[in-house]
């Protein structure tokens, strides 16, 4: 699932974590620390439970969905630094060698100059 709809079903669970419980959480770090959010959603399902909100329940199994889904999704990654280097690699490399063009003979130069 893209970084954008985590933080999306984070953000929703924030605010609705914020009315519910007056709990106030990080939703940036929600969407990137894995640890982070399944206590989040653990907290979100048990006062889903004690508040009887169904919603929480409901936005925390979102969030669980999403967690789940990430791995997946991070293995298709490339890091970034591999990406530069490659780019770089491709840059510095020497051109391949020209086929052998028919060598063109060399024109005479105008000697002396407009004075």
């Amino acid at each position: 699932m893209p970084d954008s709809d985590t933080l999306a079903v984070a953000a929703h669970l924030h605010v609705l974590l914020r009315r519910k419980t007056g709990r106030v959480t990080d939703t940036e770090w929600m969407a990137v620390n894995a640890d982070y959010a399944r206590e989040i959603v653990r907290f979100a399902r048990q006062h889903a439970v004690e508040d009887n909100a169904p919603e929480l329940a409901e936005w925390a199994d979102r969030l669980d969905h999403v967690l789940h889904a990430a791995p997946a999704a991070a293995a298709a990654r490339r890091p970034l630094l591999d990406v530069a280097a490659q780019a770089v690699r491709q840059r510095v490399a020497p051109p391949p060698p020209a086929a052998a063009a028919p060598a063109q003979p060399e024109l005479p130069r105008y000697v002396g100059g407009i004075r």
